[in-house]
């Protein structure tokens, strides 16, 4: 059943109108995302945040007045709210109240499929949950119906702390042990030599659309905010003959609630094991710079911003001529057309052979097994036999850190 939502924001002094305007369509996209409907949009001009309402008393009885003539279910608050305000803000306008974090909790309860990522959102859940437990009566009641209450395991939560810190000890261990799983596949791809690849960008900006036309998948597509939150991992071949794994991962968001950053670290972990990422960006959007620097920022966090990067500016078919790229090396595409996505795997390669090493090298016929690995190890630019020297001749490129390298110069 669809509830129906009013927005409440505040618009402090150090944010743009811009800045402003774009955060409030992505919590109305969020909101849409969780099953709302937005009936109305209140917002006001303040220094700084009201302490004990979120937003000034004269508002606070217009906005009283518009949660009963539009029968609103819902109140969102654009910011995080302290315990205090979200209590005597849900006192006063006698309907329940989430903030921002809330309602990305909300989604990804929704959304997560996999056992740990189940796990992770409930471990974010009980932490922000844990120091607004004082006067949680009424939220309390309508856990498990409506926006905002879907997660731990959608029963009555226990107002007990010693049972929620219990529980967070709890996920917190078995977490470890999917951590640790996880290492120890990592490790084996890395004995394999795999080379990884992972699409990285803000929500919604097509990673998934991409990924599937590289990989010739069916992942998740919506036009929703996180339609992915379990990070998938395939095989695909670059036109060199390369082969390469590919992984999809979380989308980025500005404001994402500290408690979620720290649980979906294992996630993300994905992207700082890579050895090449695809910053995925939607070019059409009007907030598309505050977007990259979202996403860079974050990568900086997780000491993923050293790893080399390719920047792909998606959603080409809506864009007009005035468009500038901020980030290179990069490439503009729409990943619904067959040309593009070869131009990128082309780009791919060229953007690697710029910080691979060169070789040139002979190799004796009975020596299949190694030219079998360069074919799929290295990025091969020749290869013909040499009638002369009866030998064949190869050159390329390969990874500085290669163990193909070494042999190579051997």
């Amino acid at each position: 059943m669809t509830e129906t939502v009013l927005i409440i924001a505040v618009k402090k002094p150090n944010q743009t109108e811009q800045r402003f305007q774009s955060s409030l369509d992505e919590l109305i996209s969020l909101s849409q995302t969780a099953g709302g409907s937005v009936e109305k949009v209140i917002t006001q001009k303040r220094d700084r945040i009201h302490p004990a309402h979120y937003i000034g008393t004269g508002k606070l009885h217009e906005i009283k007045d518009f949660v009963q003539e539009l029968a609103i279910d819902l109140v969102i608050a654009n910011d995080e709210l302290s315990a205090g305000q979200s209590r005597n803000l849900a006192n006063e306008l006698g309907v329940p109240l989430v903030d921002r974090s809330q309602l990305i909790l909300d989604i990804f309860a929704q959304r997560a499929q996999t056992k740990e990522g189940k796990l992770q959102v409930e471990l974010a859940q009980l932490e922000y949950l844990l120091p607004r437990l004082h006067g949680q009566g009424q939220a309390m009641s309508r856990l498990g119906a409506g926006i905002g209450t879907r997660g731990p395991g959608e029963t009555k939560l226990e107002t007990d702390q010693r049972h929620i810190r219990r529980r967070i000890y709890d996920i917190k261990r078995r977490l470890q042990q999917v951590v640790n799983q996880r290492e120890q596949y990592r490790q084996r791809r890395k004995m394999n030599q795999a080379f990884q690849i992972a699409i990285v960008g803000y929500t919604n900006a097509g990673k998934s659309t991409l990924f599937n036309r590289l990989t010739n998948e069916n992942a998740l597509e919506e036009n929703q905010l996180f339609a992915t939150l379990d990070p998938l991992t395939r095989q695909i071949q670059l036109p060199s003959g390369f082969h390469t794994l590919l992984t999809d991962t979380v989308g980025f968001i500005q404001d994402l609630p500290t408690t979620l950053v720290a649980a979906f670290r294992s996630t993300l972990e994905e992207v700082t094991e890579a050895d090449f990422i695809l910053h995925v960006v939607d070019a059409s959007h009007q907030d598309n710079q505050q977007h990259q620097k979202t996403v860079m920022n974050l990568l900086e966090e997780l000491d993923a911003n050293t790893i080399p990067m390719l920047t792909v500016y998606n959603k080409r078919d809506l864009l007009d001529d005035s468009f500038i790229p901020m980030l290179h090396p990069n490439i503009q595409i729409s990943a619904y057309s067959e040309e593009d996505i070869k131009s990128l795997t082309q780009k791919i390669e060229t953007v690697l052979k710029s910080d691979w090493e060169w070789y040139s090298i002979q190799i004796e016929p009975n020596e299949g097994k190694l030219l079998h690995r360069l074919d799929h190890e290295s990025i091969v630019t020749e290869r013909y036999f040499d009638n002369e020297s009866e030998c064949y001749h190869v050159t390329g490129y390969v990874e500085k850190d290669s163990p193909l390298l070494n042999q190579l110069k051997e």
